[in-house]
């Protein structure tokens, strides 16, 4: 998707923030930023981080700095293998009107030697919000890799595959008690933009997002649309 495709569609479908999420990278979070000047579109920088336990995790930053701070980590840990364009696709970084500026050699699908904790912990550290995406999932879900949730893993809420009914997470006996539970777009096309999830917000910032989801000082945070799902359990 190119950044005035995704802003046009975030419009159209009344959504007013929105994260991205690329996967181990961030470099065209700016460029989106650039696109949604003048609309009433809040865009946070982020990453999916693929940790050591082949599982994804959102991390949501206000500031490029912050997600700058976590793509040195990411450079680091991630394995030095060249991307090959003709069998996983071409990894293209480009401007705020979607034109091409480079493309990423290194082949950002393999995991980083970061564990799931050590994710967090680093997102926290950095300001971030630190949320497990599409647990139930089979490809590169939490529940999956691991079987349960790890006691005292301190994330800020658990992310429920878009097509599931988040009940059937927080039944499980290991489920976290009382952590948030959202669903996303996982936006891989325009029409993938779901903007499932109401935030009660003063400002479009990552504090009051995580107060938001815990209910704190006022705020408030609820699921406002499922879709229906012909291929459950992918």
């Amino acid at each position: 998707m190119i950044p005035p495709v995704i802003v046009q569609q975030a419009v159209s479908a009344g959504i007013q923030l929105l994260a991205i999420t690329d996967h181990n990278h961030s470099a065209n979070a700016a460029a989106v930023q650039k696109a949604a000047l003048g609309f009433d579109l809040t865009v946070l920088p982020g990453m999916e981080l693929q940790t050591a336990e082949d599982i994804h995790l959102l991390c949501l930053f206000d500031q490029l700095d912050q997600v700058g701070a976590l793509q040195a980590q990411v450079d680091k840990t991630l394995p030095d293998i060249q991307n090959k364009p003709d069998t996983f696709g071409a990894q293209f970084i480009v401007d705020e009107t979607g034109d091409f500026i480079r493309t990423e050699d290194r082949l950002l699908l393999n995991a980083t030697s970061l564990s799931l904790q050590e994710g967090i912990d680093l997102v926290h550290t950095l300001g971030g919000l630190a949320i497990p995406a599409h647990v139930d999932r089979q490809a590169y879900g939490l529940l999956p890799a691991l079987g349960f949730f790890p006691p005292d893993l301190g994330c800020d809420a658990v992310e429920v595959y878009k097509f599931n009914q988040p009940e059937q997470v927080t039944s499980l006996p290991s489920f976290p008690a009382g952590t948030p539970v959202i669903q996303n777009g996982d936006a891989h096309f325009p029409s993938d933009l779901l903007g499932a999830c109401y935030y009660s917000l003063e400002t479009p910032t990552i504090q009051e997002i995580r107060k938001s989801l815990w209910g704190e000082d006022g705020r408030s945070f609820r699921l406002i649309r499922r879709i229906d799902n012909p291929r459950r359990g992918l």
